[in-house]
């Protein structure tokens, strides 16, 4: 059975060097696993197991995806830290920002010097609300990747000292609310104060994307959409969805399926990951329709058979099958079916 030390390992900060889980896709060792930083061991679900005994082969860097040790395949995947937004401002926008990206998984701050303002962004469902001014309350924000810091703030003068304290730092994603003309004013000032050409080109402003946004929720959407947009373009693969694992954490067995490899033009990535629960229930998903009914069925036949701690299945839709099924997509996905305590 898997341990759930390891979620709890996987979800701890990192001390900055890589994190990589892998885990065994074939053999008598099938479904073992191992938490490496760094190309040290920080956890094994067999203390004596395969990873034990090729311990001399752990050395970074591994790719994400199938690699080869001792000649048995295993599944590489990356440990990411939660996608943060930092938001500067609470106003109606902000508001907005905060209800959607909490529904898309990320984690929320918020900068407000106004103390009524900052009661409505802990009320909207801010993970952590800062009242303090922008500048001191910045110095506070390491920034880093996943990070995108949203300036949204009440005038001109708040954007410029927001925006001069975020570009000295490491981000995915920057962008500021504002007409074209005010954001070339801003750019304007930053620049006399010495801000580096190369850091104010990645700044987007008029921020969100061009969808003719009105209200504060369209215009919640276009910033998000933008975000999202920037994230996908660096490839980031694999991890685990604080959301699911707090799921997995639930008393009783349950499963964990992960795809470990994709062919064709299956909807989800290798390293997506969904949980199945003996009542059917799930956490997450594969892509749904067919492909995924078919691992929940497998999955719960585990569940209710007892049988086997570990399970690889490839599940494949033909053109013709997705036709039948109502799909567009097809292709073939191999997955990983974990049993979980």
């Amino acid at each position: 059975m898997r341990r759930l030390k390891f979620y709890d390992r996987a979800a701890e900060e990192s001390s900055g060097e890589a994190r990589m889980v892998l885990t065994v896709l074939e053999g008598e060792s099938l479904g073992e696993k191992c938490l490496l930083e760094g190309g040290k061991i920080l956890w094994m679900s067999h203390r004596d197991g395969f990873f034990s005994r090729h311990r001399e082969e752990l050395c970074p860097p591994f790719s994400f995806g199938k690699e080869k040790i001792g000649g048995i395949q295993v599944f590489c995947d990356c440990i990411l830290q939660a996608d943060k937004i930092i938001l500067c401002g609470a106003g109606h926008v902000s508001l907005a920002v905060i209800r959607m990206a909490k529904l898309l998984g990320f984690s929320v701050t918020v900068l407000e010097d106004r103390p009524s303002f900052a009661d409505q962004a802990r009320e909207a469902g801010a993970d952590l609300v800062i009242c303090a001014p922008f500048a001191e309350s910045l110095e506070q924000m390491p920034g880093g990747e996943g990070v995108s810091f949203v300036v949204v703030t009440r005038g001109h003068r708040y954007d410029q000292i927001c925006l001069k304290e975020i570009l000295k730092k490491q981000y995915d994603y920057v962008g500021m609310m504002g007409s074209r003309r005010r954001a070339a004013a801003v750019r304007e000032s930053l620049r006399a104060e010495g801000v580096s050409e190369a850091r104010l080109s990645g700044l987007h402003s008029p921020i969100g994307l061009k969808i003719g946004a009105e209200t504060p929720e369209e215009i919640a959407l276009s910033i998000l959409a933008e975000i999202v947009e920037e994230k996908n373009k660096k490839g980031k693969r694999g991890g685990y969805d604080p959301r699911l694992v707090e799921n997995l954490k639930e008393p009783g067995e349950k499963i964990l399926a992960v795809i470990v490899d994709r062919k064709g033009s299956a909807p989800r990535a290798a390293g997506t990951k969904m949980a199945i629960f003996p009542d059917g229930r799930i956490s997450g998903t594969i892509g749904g329709g067919c492909m995924e009914a078919e691992v929940i069925r497998t999955a719960l036949s585990m569940l209710r058979s007892g049988e086997g701690q570990a399970r690889l299945m490839e599940v494949e839709l033909t053109a013709q099958a997705g036709e039948e099924e109502g799909m567009v997509c097809g292709g073939k996905i191999e997955v990983l079916l974990e049993r979980i305590r």
